[in-house]
């Protein structure tokens, strides 16, 4: 009997504002380019165009093998992807034949604002999406901005990707774009994989200590670890809070802290490597995430890995299914009742002890391998539907978490 034939391999253009070597990247970022990765690992090709940023040059190749391209700012990354696609297709640019041809397949990554590719490119589109942002828009910006905001992810990008495959990271995000009039069976779930966090010899701190990881952003509400750390404070004298990350809410994150009188209990860091970032998480007592939301809650499973568990808000998004509550962490109703379930972990020891070994086998179950094996099914499965062409129904087993 002959062997199948191996799978044709792929040109797949993922479009995202942002890499993980943007001062302002984070989990989004990473994700895609560990798929991305994983994808040529399995023969295929990828490019990333994202925004540019001094932090990096114009084009350059990874060590996964992903091309990466910059072109346009924070907000005219979205024209310009479009122009440098047009340009490829007209034989021009570093899309063009003479730089590597054209893409087969486009993964359009939807940060609340998506690049809107299946209204101009004539190949297959998956629409990524991490969450919805419907809380986050007025956070961020004003009325009128927000309100546009959520148009385009509420009622533009559903009828632009109508006919897409789309891809999501929780199945609480895929719930949400039910919400939103896309059906699940068009959503397939794609894990974040939990990425190495082996560490040396690192020891507990003496001391209570908590860690909060992140970029510095309103959203993170990096804000209710400061408030949590000045109302233990008494309890616990000895208690410190690591704020890891950077961005350009830490000035008003500063000044709340010498408000609240914790100055001297709170490091703020700054961009961290990510050695520095495995060996804060193994030092810290408890891990902190209360973000608004999140379309899965990766650095939950990267405290996980190292044996720390996290306390995180409830209905936050995909952190409900990145922590198991009661088991490798526990999620909090409001702001009084998380900083309850800190204080609990805070003086428990052996309650802690066994939550942090509990979430350290959780994280162990997500792989970046096992992923990107299914994102690189999906590819195969929607570049062989035809541009423009409805996605049909989704096999059972892609739409189990």
């Amino acid at each position: 009997m002959e062997a199948p034939a191996a799978a044709p391999t792929r040109h797949v253009l993922f479009l995202n504002w942002r890499d993980t070597r943007n001062p302002e990247g984070g989990g989004s970022e990473v994700y895609v380019e560990r798929i991305a990765g994983e994808l040529v690992r399995r023969g295929h090709r990828a490019t990333l165009l994202c925004a540019t940023h001094s932090a990096g040059p114009a084009e350059e190749t990874t060590t996964d093998g992903v091309r990466v391209l910059r072109r346009g700012g924070r907000h005219t990354v979205y024209l310009r992807a479009a122009l440098v696609y047009l340009a490829g297709a007209l034989g021009f640019g570093p899309l063009s034949r003479r730089h590597g041809g054209r893409p087969d397949l486009i993964v359009d990554v939807g940060n609340g604002l998506p690049f809107l590719s299946a209204l101009y490119a004539r190949r297959p589109v998956i629409a990524l999406v991490h969450h919805v942002h419907r809380e986050q828009w007025p956070v961020v910006l004003g009325r009128w901005l927000a309100s546009f905001g959520w148009w385009v992810e509420s009622w533009l990008a559903p009828r632009v990707y109508r006919r897409c495959q789309y891809v999501t990271v929780s199945a609480a995000t895929r719930d949400e774009l039910a919400g939103l009039g896309i059906d699940p069976a068009r959503v397939a779930i794609v894990h974040n994989g939990t990425p190495d966090m082996t560490v040396g010899p690192v020891t507990r701190s003496p001391q209570p200590s908590l860690v909060v990881l992140g970029r510095l952003v309103p959203h993170k509400q990096v804000e209710v670890a400061l408030r949590a750390l000045a109302r233990l404070g008494a309890e616990l004298p000895g208690l410190s809070l690591t704020v890891a990350g950077q961005g350009w809410w830490e000035p008003q994150l500063r000044q709340l802290a010498a408000d609240l009188g914790v100055t001297d209990r709170v490091r703020f860091t700054g961009f961290v490597t990510d050695t520095e970032k495995r060996e804060l998480l193994a030092a810290a007592w408890v891990a902190l995430t209360p973000s608004l939301k999140e379309g899965w809650g990766l650095t939950i499973v990267e405290a996980g890995a190292v044996g720390t568990p996290t306390v995180a808000f409830r209905g936050a998004g995909g952190v409900e299914e990145a922590v198991v509550d009661g088991e490798t962490g526990l999620l909090a109703d409001d702001v009084d009742d998380f900083v309850a379930k800190v204080r609990l972990l805070l003086t428990d020891d052996a309650y802690r002890s066994t939550m942090g070994e509990a979430a350290r086998a959780h994280a162990a179950r997500f792989t970046w391998p096992v992923s990107g094996e299914k994102f690189a099914a999906l590819v195969t499965r929607a570049a062989n539907v035809p541009a423009g062409a409805p996605v049909k129904q989704m096999e059972q087993s892609y739409l189990l978490p």
